[in-house]
């Protein structure tokens, strides 16, 4: 029987939180690589919060995923058909082969994968697009200082993790949030945190903001952001004068829209900017894909300290692409531990 592909397709825009409804399994041929590209089997895809906004048709940084298109993400595999030298059938490489068991690019868009450095299925999360954004938001915009004090909520996931260990190497103050108990227990445990906050265990911003107070007692000189609501609104007031705010994400809004739109977020904007004024801040978003120079320095830095095990990795990967819908829907509701990953092959 000849080969076929399989592949998870967008089969309608979700009103809110995405369901089962929103996916649909689909069968085909196994495509073929034209001249300059390479076609790999995968064998596992990451899962990532940026995907909720692809679901949406809305005006964003990149375009949605269409009606019956292949959701949208990375992945690695073992390539078994190559038109181009620089890969040959055996080699791993990283792509974005979409929510699929197989998948044709480009050589030039992909990256090779050494197993030798370590699992393949680092590229994913430590040392890929996440880990390489925890990273330069801290580090560039950040701008870190010994002494300081750091806050970063879902400070167990593959982004809230690096930049909880490396402000930590750094000489910071390193406080987590994030939901649950378990999680706060592997923020401090696992990735070195000097405290994490659970985030469910209040029921608004202002009993949350009077633990955070406890917990950072010279006030907040970076708060990187990736979640917004209710933790947003609990920092804002504690951020220290020219204190520095990192913005990549903000899954608390996503399934109220991109912008939050009917969200309940008290946080006003003369509020907002008003503190961002009289405290001199530096608050600067970033999408990680215009800085992919830098991403062989990052791997030269980091690279050997999660070899080492000086940067500590935890992956939470469910079995089977049909998996994916479910894990994708428990990601953005916190039910992962570790960076969520689909093992496909």
């Amino acid at each position: 029987m000849t080969e076929q592909m399989q592949r998870i397709t967008l089969a309608s825009r979700p009103d809110g939180a995405p369901t089962a409804d929103n996916f649909k399994m689909e069968s085909g041929p196994v495509p073929t690589p034209g001249e300059g590209e390479v076609l790999v089997r995968v064998h596992y895809m990451s899962l990532d919060p940026y995907m909720r906004g692809r679901m949406d048709d809305a005006k964003s940084y990149a375009a949605p995923v269409p009606i019956g298109g292949t959701m949208e993400g990375g992945a690695v595999g073992e390539v078994i058909a190559s038109n181009s030298d620089a890969f040959e059938p055996g080699d791993f490489a990283f792509g974005m082969f979409g929510w699929a068991t197989h998948g044709v690019q480009p050589a030039k868009m992909l990256r090779k994968v050494d197993p030798a450095h370590g699992p393949i299925t680092a590229s994913l999360g430590v040392l890929g697009m996440p880990g390489f954004t925890g990273y330069h938001g801290l580090t560039e915009i950040g701008r870190p200082k010994s002494g300081e004090t750091l806050v970063v909520a879902a400070a167990t996931g593959p982004v809230g993790s690096m930049v909880g260990q490396v402000a930590k190497s750094l000489g910071l103050r390193t406080v987590g949030i994030a939901g649950g108990a378990e999680k706060c227990k592997m923020a401090v445990e696992t990735f070195g945190f000097d405290a994490c906050l659970d985030h469910r265990a209040y029921d608004d911003a202002k009993s949350l903001r009077e633990t955070l107070k406890q917990e950072c007692p010279k006030g907040i000189d970076i708060y990187f952001e990736n979640v917004g609501g209710k933790v947003l609104e609990a920092v804002m007031p504690m951020m220290n004068p020219h204190g520095r705010i990192p913005i990549c994400g903000m899954i608390a809004w996503y399934n109220a829209g991109g912008l939050g739109d009917g969200a309940n977020a008290p946080l006003t904007a003369p509020k907002l900017w008003r503190t961002i004024l009289v405290n001199f801040l530096s608050v600067q978003g970033f999408i990680i894909s215009n800085h992919w120079d830098k991403f062989p320095a990052f791997l030269s830095e980091i690279g050997p300290k999660v070899a080492s095990g000086e940067i500590k990795v935890v992956e939470d990967i469910a079995e089977g692409l049909d998996k994916a819908p479910e894990a994708f829907i428990g990601l953005l509701q916190g039910k992962n531990m570790g960076k969520q990953i689909v093992k496909v092959a």
